[in-house]
């Protein structure tokens, strides 16, 4: 893999610096004050970079301003190391927002496709997982490596530790921070959301809109573990690791693949993808037993093997974990009893219930483990072609800090890249 390109520099460091690492090492080009940029972009993750490297193709200068002590924090941590940064099947059915059309505009312009082609420039092996989820071979690193050195092919400066104090507007955007002013015509917010605070996760993009009078609905947590409190809560912790596919189901939306217990609750691909369309105080309706007919499996097997146990047909199928607890909680009277001195209503009274296993989660885990943030700048504020703010000309949302959240699965990544991309290219 390439060192890290030379466009990442502390806010004092201006010139081109060296690229042995991520610090600059030349002195300031600049006098202290004022620095103009054509465009200023607030956010070095995945949206911010690629808004940057698109406008400044395009001829612009762009100064990019992350708060960090480095940029895409987020990419380095995504998909265990080796991000998942698209999806071959990336669709506009795979994101979730008041406005479901808005995404369509961006993703149509700026396609997973385009992103693929941008990793194959650069070498960079990957490999698909289930679904078209597509990784790094090595490691996200290469990721980061690739954006920034688009950057410094580019002429974008990247500064870090960049703490922002204020931003207003008067002629010009300008936005302080510590020892250090920058104005420019136009300001991008690609701060994201609210989701991991330990990466520096905060809601200044949020705020920022609400000062130029863009709505903004209610956050929360998305792609989330749940958790539960009570009986179902020492269930959860007593098949803790124990982890099986199934389908899970919140507000009439169906995903099906693997759920984890652990010991808070549940988790896995299938319950977080469900956790973005869960509200608090809704019950999720878990299938057990996904593609089978758990009457008709039941009812069979008593024919067939009419002195086996209840257990014994669904150790076959469930971890027998699961089943031991499942037969404590749906058919204790049953424990012991061959299938032949079961009444099939009995059955289908069982059968339902692993088709249908019904929970109420108490809450989620919150932001602390959150993916990613539902909610955020409201869609309609913006132009679903430039994401340029109505009410404030010059002024970009992008990335997560808007009202788009996708599923699992590469799908967030190709958000920032297409959001950042349309803005980039009406800079």
């Amino acid at each position: 893999m390439q060192p890290f390109p030379r466009a990442v520099q502390h806010p004092g460091d201006y010139c081109l610096a060296s690229s042995v690492g991520l610090v600059s090492i030349w002195p300031p080009c600049y006098p202290a004050g004022m620095t103009n940029a054509d465009v200023l972009v607030i956010g070095g993750g995945a949206a911010g970079l690629m808004c940057a490297i698109t406008a400044a193709n395009r001829g612009r200068d762009v100064l990019v301003l992350e708060g960090s002590n480095k940029v895409g924090k987020k990419i380095l941590m995504s998909g265990g190391g080796r991000c998942n940064f698209t999806n071959l099947w990336c669709e506009p059915s795979n994101f979730v927002s008041h406005n479901p059309h808005f995404c369509k505009s961006a993703l149509s312009r700026y396609t997973q496709h385009d992103f693929i082609a941008l990793v194959e420039k650069h070498g960079i092996p990957y490999h698909e997982k289930a679904a078209g989820q597509l990784f790094c071979d090595r490691s996200s690193k290469d990721i980061v490596a690739m954006l920034l050195q688009e950057c410094d092919d580019a002429g974008v400066r990247v500064l870090t530790d960049c703490a922002i104090g204020n931003v207003s507007f008067g002629d010009r955007f300008v936005v302080e921070t510590e020892g250090a002013t920058y104005t420019s015509s136009a300001l991008v917010i690609a701060s994201g959301g609210l989701s991991i605070p330990k990466m520096g996760a905060s809601g200044f993009g949020y705020g920022i809109a609400r000062q130029f009078g863009l709505n903004v609905f209610d956050t929360r947590a998305g792609l989330v573990p749940f958790t539960f409190t009570g009986a179902l809560h020492s269930l959860m912790e007593r098949l803790s690791g124990v982890s099986t596919r199934v389908t899970v189901t919140a507000n009439g939306t169906e995903f099906t693949e693997d759920m984890l217990f652990t010991h808070r609750g549940l988790s896995g691909p299938a319950v977080l993808q469900a956790s973005s369309l869960w509200n608090p105080g809704d019950a999720i309706e878990i299938d057990l037993l996904p593609g089978q007919d758990a009457d008709a499996l039941l009812v069979t097997a008593k024919k067939e093997q009419p002195q086996a146990l209840l257990r014994t047909i669904l150790a076959r199928s469930l971890p027998r974990a699961l089943v031991a607890e499942l037969q404590e909680l749906v058919w204790p009277e049953f424990g012991d009893i061959p299938l032949a001195e079961i009444g099939n209503g009995a059955l289908s009274g069982i059968a339902a219930e692993l088709n249908g296993w019904t929970l109420r989660p108490a809450a989620t885990e919150g932001y602390r483990t959150a993916e990613v943030t539902l909610g955020g700048v409201d869609t309609n504020e913006l132009s679903s072609k430039t994401m340029e703010s109505h009410k404030q000309p010059g002024l970009y949302f992008i990335g997560e800090v808007v009202d788009v959240t996708g599923h699992l699965g590469g799908f967030n990544f190709q958000w920032a890249w297409s959001s950042g991309h349309a803005a980039g290219s009406a800079l």
